[in-house]
């Protein structure tokens, strides 16, 4: 893998570069002190992947991920001193396209690095994925549903990836607060920032927005968002839980988990969205969905930050409508209540 490293502090730039030099296989691209450098070199450079500071003078991280991913699209993990204090800087790199963010490792008395497992973990991670996507073939496997509902109410899928936090936005803000379904989301982003997901979800709510727990009972008129780093699924028992596995895979917590395991153990119909995202995951779960009956939603390549995830499920045949970000949720309450007079 070869890294683009982007910050304007001298010594973060040596940190990173060792900590990529930990990692074998890894080398460092180029090193840019702004974002504007960083643009120019990304156009010229065809990297792997970029580590993208957020606070530098004159383009910032948001601005250079934003140029980046419109000219010269790329995986970009933005690296920050702290990502809870830039946390609205943070949430908009990730709304123009950054896939993740973590906490900068730092550098002890002695010379050492510091705190630089979660950046080695997310490059792997992302490694994983990019080789995931570039190897991979879609396949379906079709199991019986669950022949009774018991109590569960109607459920929303959404699923997403890169641009995620902020079409996720756009979609529950629509929700009225009377929604006679329970939302449940996954969404590709590490565990320690998904709780900011939660938060500014709710922030813009009409229904309550709660981190998902295992054994939670869905409700209707709430969502759910998928927390830990574990896969969020619903259970034979028709209780959402997380699991580990497939281990391997480097979608976490993946989309595809979550809408298989409800086309396998919920028989009542529902509505189900993939999201702007990087890669295939979802596809193949969305045309579970759809083959069991749902009514199944891709968002248009025009309003998608990356049209990976989405255009697979097109492509797959898995999406009923292919619909602009702004049109989605208002579509799903519409098919919800068509559902539900039936």
């Amino acid at each position: 893998m070869r890294i683009g490293i982007v910050n304007d502090l001298a010594l973060a730039r040596e940190v990173l570069r060792r900590t990529v030099a930990t990692i074998p296989g890894y080398t460092v691209a180029w090193v840019a002190e702004d974002g504007d450098d960083a643009v120019r070199q990304a156009a010229t450079d065809r990297h792997d992947a970029i580590l993208m500071d957020l606070v530098m003078p004159r383009v910032n991280g948001v601005e250079a991920t934003s140029q980046i991913m419109r000219h010269s699209p790329c995986p970009i993990l933005v690296v920050t001193s702290s990502v809870a204090t830039n946390f609205p800087l943070v949430f908009q790199a990730l709304n123009v396209g950054a896939v993740d963010a973590v906490d900068a490792p730092t550098i002890g008395r002695s010379g050492t690095i510091q705190n630089h497992e979660k950046l080695v973990s997310r490059l792997l991670k992302l490694e994983a994925a990019l080789n995931e996507m570039s190897g991979s073939s879609m396949t379906m496997t079709v199991s019986p549903l669950s022949s009774t509902s018991g109590t569960l109410p109607p459920l929303v899928l959404l699923g997403a990836s890169t641009g995620g936090p902020q079409a996720l936005v756009d979609v529950v803000r629509v929700f009225p607060a009377n929604l006679p379904a329970a939302v449940i989301i996954s969404l590709h982003i590490g565990a320690d920032f998904a709780m900011g997901v939660v938060q500014q979800l709710g922030l813009c709510s009409r229904l309550p927005v709660k981190a998902a727990r295992d054994g939670d009972v869905p409700v209707a008129g709430t969502v759910y968002v998928a927390v830990t780093n574990d896969h969020l699924e619903l259970g034979a028992d028709r209780l959402l839980r997380y699991t580990a596995n497939p281990r391997s895979s480097p979608f976490r917590p993946s989309v595809d988990v979550l809408f298989t395991s409800v086309a396998t153990h919920s028989a009542r119909l529902g509505v189900a969205a993939l999201l702007t995202g990087m890669g295939n995951d979802g596809a193949a779960g969305l045309l579970r969905l759809r083959s069991a009956g749902w009514h199944t939603i891709a968002q248009d390549q025009t309003t998608s930050v990356v049209y990976g995830m989405p255009k697979a499920a097109v492509e797959n045949r898995a999406a009923v409508e292919v619909l602009p970000i702004s049109n989605i949720g208002a579509n799903i309450v519409a098919k919800l209540l068509a559902q539900n007079r039936r």
